[in-house]
């Protein structure tokens, strides 16, 4: 038996999921297209609630290793019942253009930043108190270069290849 948390964003751009439980190691390798009632997240009314989840990709779930069962992340696009990506499912619309453009080969990405902080939850990583230089906006430490700013480079690179 293996649990599978399809993930998916509601009408509010918020992440939803629900678990599904499978026998067989194909349907983790291959997961099911499954379904949701988008009444309760915006994106359908009442007398017609059916929201399709179309699964695109999986990896292991890092948060659920705990229990008696092998646990998957399955993030999906969503899609109406009449098999039309719904109105909110963004995913859908740059994988069209990715695979129109193929010629410009266009790239889709995200920035990420994220700050390092210490142990007691506090203080960023390597500051002694909160009137460190840099507390006020952009200070030095942001697309900072040098062993007494940018800390972490091994944690931001293995983030990076993974």
């Amino acid at each position: 038996m293996y649990l599978l948390e399809y993930i998916w964003i509601d009408a509010q751009d918020q992440l939803r999921s629900k678990t599904k439980i499978v026998d067989s190691m194909e349907e983790v390798n291959n997961p099911p297209i499954w379904t949701y009632d988008g009444s309760s997240t915006g994106q359908a009314t009442g007398s017609h609630s059916d929201v399709i989840l179309k699964p695109i990709n999986n990896f292991n779930d890092p948060f659920n290793q705990h229990y008696k069962y092998p646990a998957r992340l399955i993030l999906c696009e969503t899609y109406t019942s009449d098999g039309l990506p719904h109105s909110t499912n963004h995913r859908a619309q740059c994988a069209e253009t990715n695979t129109l453009s193929q010629v410009e080969r266009p790239l889709f990405g995200i920035e990420q930043e994220y700050l390092l902080m210490e142990t007691d939850g506090i203080l960023p990583k390597n500051w002694d108190t909160l009137e460190e230089p840099g507390c006020g906006p952009q200070g030095p430490y942001y697309c900072s270069v040098g062993a007494d700013r940018a800390f972490g480079r091994r944690i931001v690179m293995e983030h990076m290849e993974k």
